[in-house]
């Protein structure tokens, strides 16, 4: 073991990771979905999950890639964590996880990692995990390879409404369509066309291009209890029309045809008009969250 009390952890953990994310299986479907998918191996999860507690005795962890994302962190683990990021240097782009777990990471690294541009202290963690409370919206789908050219200026412009710059600023686009395409790929990306589709199909906007993203959402974490739904848009100028619930609806309803997990999100609790549409749906709160933004 590293004398800060973290180690990397490798395919030999991996049980034993699992059963560290189960205990808490909404919370932690981001590092379960990727361990269950790689394995515990750096070379394959393109990053690496730190532990804490010998082998045999994993009390905490954290992954280390594009974030930092603290496990049922305690803590003695938090310290650990720091010490291990601070030695190495920032090279993440945030850090996410439950709001004491998060918060206190970030408060032990701020003062060699400077400034955030900006913390997000308390996002509420909901989950379905039973009948939604609305009917479905029927003209909500999987999304095809052949939708990419209407998918991707929405996914663009909902990212860059949340977290505040373009993902294609620095390649012209190419590395974020290939993500889109991915989760498409993987039957992870939902939408729903401003007209919908099929015969009884009506423009919910006459006047403007039927063949325009209405509504969209991506699972961006799967793991075998759960999934968690990331990227929900509503084109802005059909907000306020009641897509959201029914297409949350759609979405939990499509997630679950081959197995019965828990559909969760997150969302910052300022966005008042989203919670409201979520607890609409049927979700209910399961944890707090918070999100430390570079």
């Amino acid at each position: 073991m590293l004398r800060s009390g973290a180690r990397v952890l490798d395919d030999a953990d991996r049980e034993e990771l699992l059963e560290l994310c189960a205990r808490d299986a909404v919370t932690n479907v981001f590092v379960a979905g990727r361990v269950e998918a790689l394995g515990a191996s750096p070379r394959r999860l393109g990053g690496e999950v730190w532990g804490f507690g010998a082998p045999g005795r994993l009390e905490s962890a954290c992954w280390s890639g594009a974030n930092l994302v603290p496990v049922e962190a305690h803590d003695r683990a938090l310290d650990a964590f720091a010490s291990r990021a601070r030695s190495q240097g920032r090279r993440c782009s945030s850090v996410v996880g439950p709001a004491d777990a998060a918060l206190g990471l970030w408060e032990r690294l701020a003062p060699a990692w400077g400034r955030a541009r900006e913390v997000r202290p308390r996002q509420p963690l909901l989950v379905l995990d039973g009948p939604a409370a609305v009917e479905p919206d029927p003209f909500v789908r999987r999304a095809r390879p052949d939708d990419l050219d209407l998918l991707v200026p929405a996914c663009v412009a909902m990212f860059t409404e949340e977290v505040g710059y373009s993902p294609v600023a620095w390649d012209g686009g190419r590395a974020y369509r290939a993500r889109v395409g991915e989760l498409v790929a993987g039957g992870r990306s939902f939408l729903r066309l401003d007209a919908g589709e099929g015969a009884e199909a009506q423009p919910l906007l006459p006047g403007r291009g039927a063949r325009r993203v209405a509504f969209k959402a991506e699972l961006g974490a799967v793991s075998s209890a759960a999934v968690q739904v990331q990227g929900v848009f509503v084109d802005p100028e059909l907000r306020g029309q009641g897509l959201s619930a029914p297409g949350m609806a759609a979405v939990a309803q499509l997630a679950r045809e081959r197995s019965d997990v828990a559909v969760s999100l997150y969302v910052n609790d300022f966005n008042v008009p989203a919670v409201a549409s979520y607890r609409r749906a049927g979700f209910r709160e399961a944890g707090v969250l918070a999100t430390v933004l570079f």
